[in-house]
């Protein structure tokens, strides 16, 4: 348990939570030193056809958009869990789960 609250110390110190929710998506995607790479990499993904790499992209980057929108910011009020918001979060990523376990374990190529 020691190994972890140290883990948990350095994320506090480093204040990485607090950068991730300060980011600037429109921002982000209007940057050509963020745009340029992650185009060369979906232009490889698509070469290869390496289409679970894509659609993990992408669930990346849902996850990522969705997390900070403002329903994602009422889950939690008072220090209360609020039930009735939180399972269709629980739903939708059971079901992103399940996409994922269908692509790497449910198929093959």
């Amino acid at each position: 348990m020691d190994f972890f609250t140290k883990i948990g110390d350095f994320i506090e110190s480093t204040q990485v939570i607090e950068q991730f929710k300060a980011v600037d998506a429109a921002g982000l995607f209007s940057n050509p030193w963020f745009l340029v790479p992650l185009i060369c990499l979906l232009g490889y993904l698509l070469y290869k056809q390496n289409f679970k790499e894509i659609v993990m992209l992408v669930i990346i980057f849902g996850c990522w958009y969705i997390s900070g929108t403002e329903y994602m910011n009422t889950l939690i009020v008072d220090d209360e869990i609020q039930l009735a918001k939180v399972l269709p979060v629980v739903f939708g990523a059971a079901c992103i789960l399940g996409i994922v376990i269908y692509m790497y374990f449910g198929r093959s190529d």
